[in-house]
């Protein structure tokens, strides 16, 4: 099979990924052989290519955002999944099931917790495996290059949408407008929400106010109205200072990605008092994705896809790197 390997982690555009030939794997007795369909292209996974993230594994498949066919089962992965079922595979794809964490309901916070394309190889080839109790049921009525951006993108921003504290109809405020915030925005929206985006990108702009948020400006620049939240997305350390700025007495600001550059001293008057807080997010648990899932299922989102054919996953990366689109990128196999 041709699959996709960070061979030295650097710029995206210096070639840190390697299109080479592999042996398609052997699932081991709890895992899902998948052949891919589509992937979603995620920030995190130029984090892995770049070297924000360290290595795990060397020489890994990134691409954690997976929309696959079965096409054979280990001799203990049970009875949910048989062979020609289309299953969705995320970033998280093992806890220990054991520890503190995992047993009060933070699976996410398990210090045995790994990752599909970080630990373990992902979608960017023409085939992987899933263990099958990570293995993710999908919603009916989008396509595959739909479903794939769900996988993580709209499960994060589901996760960072609950844990931000907005309360019923407020104000939310979200920094960066990609692929997993064009998704947030929409279930806040559905959910009552009256949103207010903060982007460099004309195009995200144009995107976030046919989507329905109530305003699109530059990326630090005030929002017209105070927050009750925020989420940054874009991971990008000097957005902390304005989003604090821009958060009304007792708001929220959530971090939602997994990298961030450094966050400029903050002002405790102007930036804390009052009750704001800053939360950070850490991956996802299962339920977060089961319960997005079946609110897509029954909320129509619009997602906005860019499919490339998997020999250009490098350009695809390096198109995020630059910002040459809004939405999300996808990965199609032939």
């Amino acid at each position: 099979m041709s699959a996709w390997r960070v061979r030295k982690p650097g710029p995206i555009d210096g070639g840190p990924i390697v299109l080479e030939q592999a042996e398609i794997p052997e699932p081991a007795p709890d895992e899902l052989l998948v052949r891919v369909l589509a992937c979603g292209v995620c920030r995190t996974d130029l984090h892995v290519a770049e070297g924000d993230l360290p290595v795990h594994r060397e020489g890994v498949v990134p691409g954690h955002e997976v929309v696959g066919e079965v096409v054979a089962l280990g001799t203990s992965a049970g009875v949910e999944f048989a062979i020609g079922d289309r299953v969705g595979i995320a970033w998280l794809r093992h806890t220990c099931g054991k520890c503190r964490f995992c047993l009060r309901g933070n699976e996410n916070l398990c210090p045995q917790s790994r990752y599909t394309g970080w630990d373990a190889d992902g979608g960017y080839a023409e085939y992987t495996t899933v263990p099958a109790a990570y293995a993710l049921a999908l919603p009916k009525g989008y396509d595959d290059t739909e479903l794939a951006p769900l996988l993580c993108a709209g499960i994060i921003g589901y996760r960072a949408l609950k844990r931000a504290g907005l309360p019923a109809g407020g104000r939310l405020g979200i920094y960066g407008f990609g692929g997993s915030a064009h998704l947030a925005a929409q279930v806040a929206l559905a959910q009552g929400a009256e949103v207010h985006v903060m982007t460099r990108d004309p195009a995200a702009q144009r995107l976030a106010l046919e989507l329905g948020a109530t305003s699109a400006q530059g990326a630090a620049e005030p929002p017209p109205v105070q927050l009750d939240s925020a989420i940054l997305f874009a991971p990008v350390g000097d957005l902390v200072r304005p989003a604090m700025a821009a958060l009304d007495r007792g708001g929220v600001l959530f971090i939602a990605g997994i990298h961030l550059t450094d966050i400029p001293p903050l002002n405790y008057q102007r930036h804390l008092f009052q009750e704001r807080e800053i939360r950070s997010v850490t991956a996802n648990t299962r339920d977060d994705s089961r319960e997005f899932l079946a609110f897509a299922a029954t909320h129509r989102l619009e997602v906005t896809v860019h499919p490339y054919p998997l020999a250009a996953a490098d350009k695809a990366l390096q198109d995020l790197r630059h910002g040459r689109f809004a939405g999300a990128a996808v990965l199609v196999s032939s």
